[in-house]
C-alpha cells in the first residue's frame, strides 16, 4: 500500500490530536474547544487563510499551492461533531464528558484532514488552492446546509467538493464508491394524537390514544411492503412513543416520532403521501383525531460520476484497484454532505474502519490504523487533481 512516507511519520502525532478530541466530545453546533483546536493548528501549519465561524461554528482553511499559477479549487470536508451517547470503551481517552461521545469517528475524519492539511501546507506539491473544510453539526443540525447557506462555495471560488466517512465491517485499507445515491434522504416524522381520555377501567367511554398509536406503528409498515416498488428502498422507522402520565389514567393525547428514509425522489413522494393518509384514516377509524407533520430534511447523498470516477481512481492508487469497491450498495443512513453535493459536484467515499462496533454504538472506536490510508487519499487528491 503506497501510503505517503511523511504521512506514515506523523501517524502518532494525527493520532493524539484525534484521542484529544475524542476525549472532548462536543455536540451540533457547540463544538467551540474543537473548532478553536483546529482553527490554531491550521494557523500554525501555515495556511494562507483561516476563517472561523463558517455556517455558525465551522472553520475554513485555504492552502494554495507552490507554482501560485492555478486557478482550479478543490474543497475536502470533515465533521466534528459528536453523539449523546453514554461511551462504554473503557479506553484510556475515553470521552470526559458525561453523557457524550465520539460514535461515529467525527474525530477521526477531522485528525485525518488536520493532518493532510500539515502535509499539504508544508510541500504545496499543487498548483491551485486547496480548501479544508471542517464542518459542524452533521449529526442531526444541518452543518453543511448552514455552511453553503452561509456562502462558503463562493467565498471561497470551491469548484468541487469530496467527502469521507469511515465504514466499520470494511477492511482497514480498503474502500467503498458509487456513482449516484450513496446514502439515503432523511425526513423526520411527528403524529400528534388526540382521543378522549379517562378512567383505565372504563376504556369504552374513552377513545384510547395508547392503542391508536399502536395501530399507526403497526399500519404505516404496509406502506413500504406494499406501497413501495420491491425493486427500490425505503425504510420508514418509528422510533419514539410518548404518552400517558399514570396507569390508571388513559392519555388524551399521544405523540410518535420516526424517521423516513429513500433513494429516490418518487419514492420520497409514496412516503410523504401514505404517511399522512394511514394515519389521519387509522386514527379516524378509531374516533380519534392524528395529524402528522412530515419534514423533509437531509436530501439524498448523490455523487457525480466523474468525480466518482476520479476519486476511485486516486483511492486506487492508494490501497490498489483490488482494494477499491467502485459499485458499493448505497445504504439508508443519511449525510449532511448531500448539501454540499448539491451546491458543488463531487464524491463521497467510505474507507474502512476494521472490524469495529457499529457507528453510533456506545463500544464504537474510531481505529488509528486508518490514518495514514485516509490522509494519504486527501492528499494525493489534492495533489492528483491539482498537478503541479
Amino acid at each position: 500500500m503506497p501510503i505517503v512516507n511523511r504521512i506514515a511519520a506523523l501517524q502518532p502525532e494525527i493520532a493524539a490530536w484525534r484521542q484529544d478530541i475524542h476525549a472532548h466530545p462536543e455536540l451540533m453546533f457547540d463544538v467551540h474547544r474543537t473548532a478553536a483546536s483546529v482553527a490554531e493548528k491550521l494557523k500554525a501549519f501555515g495556511c494562507d487563510e483561516v476563517a472561523t465561524g463558517i455556517g455558525r461554528t465551522g472553520v475554513v482553511g485555504v492552502i494554495r499551492g507552490r507554482k501560485g499559477s492555478g486557478t482550479r479549487t478543490i474543497g475536502l470536508r470533515a465533521d466534528m461533531d459528536a453523539l449523546p451517547i453514554t461511551e462504554a470503551t473503557g479506553l484510556p481517552y475515553q470521552s470526559t464528558v458525561p453523557g457524550k461521545m465520539h460514535a461515529c469517528g467525527h474525530d477521526g475524519h477531522t485528525a485525518m484532514l488536520l493532518g493532510a492539511a500539515k502535509y499539504l501546507a508544508e510541500t504545496r506539491n499543487f498548483d491551485g488552492t486547496a480548501v479544508v473544510i471542517f464542518q459542524p453539526a452533521e449529526e442531526g443540525g444541518g452543518g453543511g446546509r448552514e455552511m453553503v447557506n452561509d456562502g462558503m462555495m463562493d467565498r471561497f471560488k470551491i469548484e468541487e467538493v469530496y467527502g469521507m466517512h469511515n465504514y466499520p465491517g470494511l477492511p482497514i485499507g480498503e474502500f467503498a464508491i458509487r456513482p449516484g445515491p450513496m446514502m439515503a434522504a432523511a425526513d423526520r416524522l411527528y403524529i400528534d394524537i388526540e382521543g378522549v381520555g379517562g378512567h383505565a377501567a372504563r376504556p369504552h367511554v374513552s377513545i384510547d390514544t395508547v392503542l391508536v398509536g399502536a395501530q399507526i406503528i403497526n399500519q404505516i409498515q404496509s406502506i413500504v411492503s406494499r406501497n413501495v416498488d420491491p425493486l427500490e428502498s425505503a425504510v420508514v422507522s418509528i422510533t419514539q412513543f410518548h404518552a400517558g402520565t399514570a396507569d390508571n389514567i388513559i392519555p388524551q393525547t399521544a405523540r410518535l416520532s420516526g424517521t423516513a428514509r429513500s433513494l429516490t425522489p418518487h419514492v420520497r413522494d409514496t412516503l410523504e403521501k401514505r404517511l399522512h393518509e394511514v394515519v389521519e384514516g387509522t386514527a379516524k377509524l378509531y374516533g380519534a383525531k392524528a395529524k402528522l407533520v412530515y419534514k423533509r430534511d437531509y436530501p439524498v447523498t448523490r455523487n457525480h460520476e466523474r468525480q466518482t470516477a476520479f476519486a476511485a481512481s486516486v483511492a486506487s492508487e492508494v490501497a490498489g484497484g483490488e482494494r477499491v469497491d467502485v459499485a458499493a450498495p448505497p445504504v439508508m443512513g443519511a449525510e449532511d454532505f448531500s448539501f454540499m453535493l448539491e451546491a458543488r459536484p463531487g464524491a463521497f467515499i467510505f474507507i474502512g474502519n476494521g472490524d469495529s462496533a457499529g457507528l453510533h454504538h456506545p463500544a464504537y472506536n474510531f481505529n488509528d490504523e486508518v490514518i495514514p490510508v485516509g490522509t494519504s487519499y486527501w492528499v494525493r487528491l489534492v495533489e492528483t487533481a491539482l498537478p503541479g
